[in-house]
């Protein structure tokens, strides 16, 4: 009999839209091959950029915060293992999985390890040095209550989970590495890339709900692209992404030839069409998808050090990594107007992609693992005392919060 996994995710899954869309997508593609029996549910209302779930053959469920009717759905459903989209989604329904399946696996999904990222974020707008003082936040005390109390967490990137055991003591038997899981670039695919010759222009592609990426378009408007318009003057930046404000469109000026270009269908398309990919990210976390679809479809990019975060590991980027806005501009003119560099670097991506996100070897790792959790879900708990008491307290304060809200709701209605 097959398994059954419950996934609740903060939101709906958008591949097309971000990076944690892309990556939610490989985790069901995963959990599909091992023959499980996926429910999706969510509280969030779907945007028309949702992944329709139910064409892939899982189940959509729509589930209500602070709402006992949760309990009769899981004890319903009987999954084995529940993976948490988020910890948000671990602090909202992680004590009722445990009251309602508690052998069931619990399994959060970080995505980003988001103490990081609102601590780096702080410490910009502080325009001070990011250290501990900014990494050990309010956010970081949930999230990390939110690791413990779990079996076992996906994390997206290396650096992260080094910050995870040395910061803040995690122990490893509580994490799993996980980055992107992609194929390999095939030969007869770059063959049929458009070449130096035939792709024009600048890229940048990013969800502008993301702090980050919108920070970093506003810093190409006001730093970096002058400085590159100046030594290209024919040269254009196509930003892309989903959810353009009025803030972000009217930072279009044809003039400058800065366009906002907003959503694409196919992220593939447009990559390859554009010579080389701007990514100056000035905070956050995780791993930047933009780079990763840079490398997938041969365009070179320029990064600062905050973006090549994890991404790279001991091999040579898929271009530079530059943190000076004057450096990243010159690099990026460098790319542009130079044939062989450009091909040497476009060779590099290939080799990162092949050898540090290999699909079946992260495949495999993690269907080992998480057949290890199952086998030692009892003994790992008992020694994991710190979650055990964290878990208790979140019964008797989360639990008791959420009831009282779900009363105080009831009288309203």
């Amino acid at each position: 009999m097959s398994r059954k996994l419950l996934i609740i995710g903060f939101v709906w899954p958008e591949p097309k839209s971000s990076a944690a869309g892309s990556r939610m997508m490989q985790l069901i593609v995963f959990f599909q091959a091992q023959n499980y029996q996926i429910t999706f549910a969510s509280p969030c209302a779907k945007s028309d950029n949702a992944f329709d779930l139910s064409t892939i053959g899982i189940g959509q469920i729509s589930i209500e915060l602070n709402n006992s009717s949760f309990d009769t759905f899981i004890k319903e459903l009987k999954p084995d293992i529940v993976l948490f989209d988020r910890f948000m989604m671990e602090e909202q329904f992680g004590w009722r999985v445990a009251e309602q399946c508690p052998n069931a696996l619990r399994v959060i999904d970080t995505e980003d390890l988001h103490c990081l990222r609102k601590g780096r974020q702080q410490a910009f707008k502080d325009k001070k040095a990011f250290d501990r003082s900014y990494l050990f936040n309010d956010t970081a005390k949930r999230e990390i209550a939110s690791i413990y109390r779990s079996d076992l967490s996906l994390m997206i990137s290396e650096a992260e989970m080094d910050i995870l055991k040395n910061d803040f003591g995690v122990d490893e038997s509580l994490l799993h590495y996980l980055p992107f899981m992609l194929d390999g670039v095939l030969e007869e695919t770059i063959e049929k890339f458009p070449s130096f010759e035939t792709r024009q222009h600048f890229i940048t592609i990013g969800n502008f709900l993301h702090a980050p990426n919108y920070n970093a378009v506003l810093y190409l408007k006001e730093t970096i692209w002058p400085l590159i318009k100046k030594q290209l003057p024919k040269a254009e930046l196509h930003i892309y992404g989903a959810y353009a404000s009025q803030k972000v469109n009217q930072l279009h000026n044809k003039k400058e030839g800065f366009l906002i270009k907003g959503f694409t269908e196919d992220v593939n398309e447009v990559m390859q069409q554009a010579k080389v990919c701007l990514a100056p990210i000035r905070f956050g976390a995780g791993l930047k998808g933009k780079l990763v679809d840079a490398m997938l479809n041969g365009t070179p990019s320029i990064t600062t050090s905050m973006g090549a975060e994890g991404m790279y590991g001991n091999l040579k980027a898929n271009g530079f990594i530059e943190d000076e806005p004057k450096h990243f501009a010159n690099k990026a003119v460098e790319l542009y107007v130079n044939d062989h560099l450009w091909r040497e670097k476009q060779q590099n991506g290939f080799q990162i992609i092949k050898k540090r996100f290999n699909k079946k070897a992260f495949q495999e790792a993690l269907q080992h693992r998480i057949e290890e959790a199952m086998e030692a879900l009892h003994n790992n708990r008992f020694n994991n005392f710190t979650g055990q008491m964290l878990q208790y307290h979140s019964m008797q304060s989360t639990k008791f919060m959420s009831k009282w809200i779900e009363e105080k709701n009831k009288a309203i209605d």
